[in-house]
């Protein structure tokens, strides 16, 4: 009888013993240092997320950093109360100390596309089922606004 098993070694290169990929672990590492960073201030001010947030987005590569850029700048001039902070190594913008929404850049987990992402605390509940991430190809004009739409929702 023929041993149908996947063999170790291929899965290896996507995940470690612990079961984590290699993306994954440097979130897990990222966020560890957020938090760190976070202590040694004294908390967090929205100038020193703002400061981080900028200064993740500029470490991108093109196309993901124009759209981070662009998320941003429709994130925090429509919803201008939310907090720019680092989570997991993304941008992220929270309200009252929880995260609501954040941008996922493609590279960071090496995806097809760029996405935005909700929390469970963002107020979009639409009935039995909705959705809480978004594909980003391009920026047009229309998504901006369909953007500023769900964050203006999302904070409720």
């Amino acid at each position: 009888m023929k041993d149908t098993r996947k063999s170790a070694t291929s899965t290896a290169t996507r995940e470690s013993s612990d079961g984590f990929t290699a993306e994954e672990r440097a979130a897990i590492k990222d966020r560890a240092q957020e938090v760190k960073a976070a202590k040694r201030r004294g908390g967090a001010s929205k100038e020193d997320g703002e400061r981080d947030v900028l200064a993740k987005i500029a470490e991108m590569s093109a196309p993901d950093r124009e759209r981070a850029e662009r998320v941003h700048a429709v994130i925090t001039s429509s919803a201008p109360d939310l907090v720019p902070r680092l989570w997991y190594g993304m941008p992220a913008y929270a309200q009252d100390g929880k995260v609501l929404c954040f941008f996922q850049s493609a590279e960071k987990f090496k995806s097809r596309y760029a996405m935005l992402g909700f929390s469970d605390q963002a107020d979009l509940d639409d009935g039995d089922m909705w959705p809480t991430y978004f594909a980003l190809t391009d920026l047009t004009a229309a998504v901006e606004e369909r953007i500023a739409e769900l964050v203006k929702r999302a904070v409720g």
